[in-house]
């Protein structure tokens, strides 16, 4: 029989967490390393507290929290996502992937339910990459895709640094960023944030895999002059190259593939006053596809697309590739887990290939990986607007813990 979830209890608990941080227009802004993050770091530490768990926090500020096995050898069912948000996002988005591991020990202690394997859950540090860049920087590290020390070097705009930061907010840990053992399985849950699981009516999402994608700037350098007497054939307008380069942009992806998409999400103009010819502009891409050969494409075409447009406007321009990830294919185990767990509660699935970055990226060079996924309503992510029905976040944590259950050998 599959384990039931408190439904009042894991709601109630979703809203609590939406409380710090929270914002007018309902949604949260938690910046990794914030006030607001180590208010819900302290929080997330008193729960598990409050369950029995041995605790441990990384030099990354990675917080963990075990619960043992019947069998001390067994390696550990790892079960999280996390607690920072984007700037002004919504409420779901990684948080309920951390409540529902919180469910998931509360609800095996309610029960007594013991498991063969113990099973550890996780709130990774800065997730998003919204302050500090890259995103998952604290997986990344933890599972050796980044260096440490550069990491803790990494500043946000407004020049803080990611150490200094960390030890503020107490959460610069003793623990080495990195597995201290081997473990059985890392389950993730996460809202779609996507239309796909909506448009097909369904109730959960079983993830395959995760695409892959590449991040970078791009810069043109151009000459600043007065907007009135500059006759039009003496300009350099950085401006105009980089506003070339974002329709391309914008174009490329239709191009190469279905599932291609491509940003700009960042523009940065000098001097920016309505009376001067910019300077200097820096602009972002992001492409992301299942397939990396794609990712590669794109980013090619991108480039080759500033250059042209450097040499049409007489600008020199620059570029810099800040993160390049390859998409990862779950392992059959795990994604069998998921699915078997969805059949188990009867809920209608479809499989599903991710179209975001997670954590669980970085954990599949580590064990075997799977995700599940909520319906989002209309695909919206990232903005107070993010939405998710209750119904459709229990489906998921139900799912989520009772794969849990499986892979940990629970009786």
């Amino acid at each position: 029989m599959p384990v039931t979830l408190d439904r009042e209890r894991f709601v109630a608990t979703m809203k609590e967490q939406a409380q710090i941080g929270g914002t007018e227009g309902g949604g949260l802004h938690r910046l990794a390393l914030s006030d607001e993050d180590k208010e819900i770091r302290d929080w997330f530490a008193a729960q598990m507290d409050a369950e029995g768990l041995e605790t441990r926090v990384d030099e990354f500020g990675n917080m963990f929290g075990r619960r043992k096995g019947t069998d001390p050898d067994a390696k550990p069912v790892l079960v999280g996502s996390h607690l920072d948000s984007q700037p002004y996002g919504g409420i779901y988005d990684g948080a309920m992937g951390v409540i529902a591991a919180l469910e998931l020990v509360r609800t095996l202690n309610e029960h007594d339910i013991e498991t063969e394997h113990p099973i550890e859950i996780v709130n990774w540090t800065n997730e998003e990459g919204s302050r500090f860049q890259p995103a998952m920087q604290g997986s990344g590290v933890w599972a050796g895709a980044h260096s440490l020390e550069e990491e803790y070097a990494k500043t946000d705009a407004d020049g803080a640094v990611f150490e200094e930061e960390l030890e503020r907010i107490g959460y610069k840990g003793d623990e080495p960023v990195e597995p201290r053992e081997e473990y059985e399985a890392y389950l993730e849950l996460h809202i779609e944030q996507g239309p796909y699981l909506e448009e097909n009516d369904k109730d959960v999402g079983v993830v395959t895999g995760i695409v892959g994608f590449t991040w970078g700037g791009l810069t043109f350098h151009g000459d600043a002059d007065h907007s009135g007497p500059t006759p039009m054939h003496y300009r350099k307008d950085a401006l105009v190259a980089a506003a070339d380069v974002i329709t391309q942009i914008r174009r490329i992806p239709g191009t190469l593939g279905d599932r291609t998409v491509g940003t700009v999400g960042y523009v940065d103009v000098k001097p920016n006053s309505i009376n001067i010819i910019p300077d200097e502009v820096t602009i972002t891409w992001g492409f992301r596809d299942p397939d990396d050969e794609i990712v590669e494409e794109a980013f090619q075409r991108v480039l080759q697309e500033a250059e042209w447009a450097a040499e049409r406007e007489g600008v020199e321009w620059e570029w810099n590739e800040r993160m390049r990830a390859p998409s990862v294919t779950f392992s059959d185990k795990c994604v069998d887990a998921v699915q078997e767990a969805a059949d188990d509660l009867e809920l209608d699935s479809m499989r599903i290939f991710s179209g975001a970055g997670h954590d669980a990226t970085h954990l599949h060079s580590v064990c075997d990986t799977a995700m599940v996924f909520s319906v989002s309503e209309n695909g919206k992510s990232h903005n107070e607007s993010e939405y998710t029905s209750w119904d459709d976040c229990y489906s998921a944590a139900s799912t989520i813990v009772n794969a849990a259950v499986k892979l940990a050998g629970g009786e």
